[in-house]
């Protein structure tokens, strides 16, 4: 079973939500199916279908205006969050110490969070993407903890831009992960690769050992997209 997370980013409606849920109520597969829609999707019926959120605030509550808390979208019946986006931290500011803050808030709220780590163009071209990779795993995931959680790699400097990395450069962050959340307790944390994923190269890319699924952008927001990526594998 692979896990196949969607992120409709800032895109898309309620009622295109209940006609993909419709579509996918159709679709024979042992995969883990989840969209992680805007917060007015949020309460949708979604049958055997994953909803969670795309970020949540690093507080509780309080005089945060436009800001959503984990309790909030728990209330909703989500069940799980990404957080740490590559554009939450380009845009937001999201760093790995408030990615860990907003996963234990999650955590504590019952939610999922898919942790996102990955490298910037720069850092690549600096030699650091093994670095950064470590760093962002260790800083970013919460210490001691017992329920799951998600990660998800994604080279930032391939998101949008219609590029994917080589099979071995995907193979060696999946590796350096799995081997860094060995190392903190958390074996077997599912690993999921974010950026670029389309029908033609979701089979291959989970194929690659350590990639327990995808993180899937645009490809996710119609069902001739989405359902070629989600039977691609067993």
């Amino acid at each position: 079973m692979k896990i196949i997370a969607g992120n409709w980013k800032m895109n898309g409606t309620k009622q295109n939500l209940e006609k993909m849920i419709q579509d996918l109520s159709n679709v024979e597969t042992n995969n883990k199916i989840i969209l992680c829609v805007p917060f007015t999707m949020l309460c949708t019926e979604s049958g055997k279908i994953g909803l969670g959120a795309q970020d949540i605030s690093m507080h509780t509550h309080g005089a945060y205006t436009g800001e959503i808390s984990a309790q909030m979208v728990a209330a909703t019946g989500a069940k799980y969050v990404i957080i740490g986006h590559s554009e939450c931290r380009q845009y937001h500011g999201d760093t790995n110490s408030t990615v860990r803050a907003k996963a234990e808030l999650a955590i504590a709220n019952g939610l999922i969070p898919i942790i996102c780590v990955g490298e910037t163009m720069d850092e690549k071209q600096a030699g650091k993407t093994m670095e950064i990779i470590e760093s962002g795993v260790r800083e970013s995931v919460p210490s001691d903890i017992s329920t799951p959680i998600i990660i998800a790699y994604e080279p930032r400097w391939a998101i949008g831009a219609g590029l994917t990395p080589t099979s071995t450069e995907i193979a060696d962050a999946h590796t350096l992960i799995a081997n860094t959340l060995t190392d903190m307790g958390l074996d077997g944390t599912p690993i999921l690769y974010g950026a670029s994923v389309k029908g033609t190269n979701a089979a291959e890319i989970m194929s690659i050992p350590n990639v327990g699924g995808v993180l899937v952008g645009g490809a996710s927001l119609k069902s001739d997209d989405f359902i070629p990526i989600i039977t691609s594998v067993n």
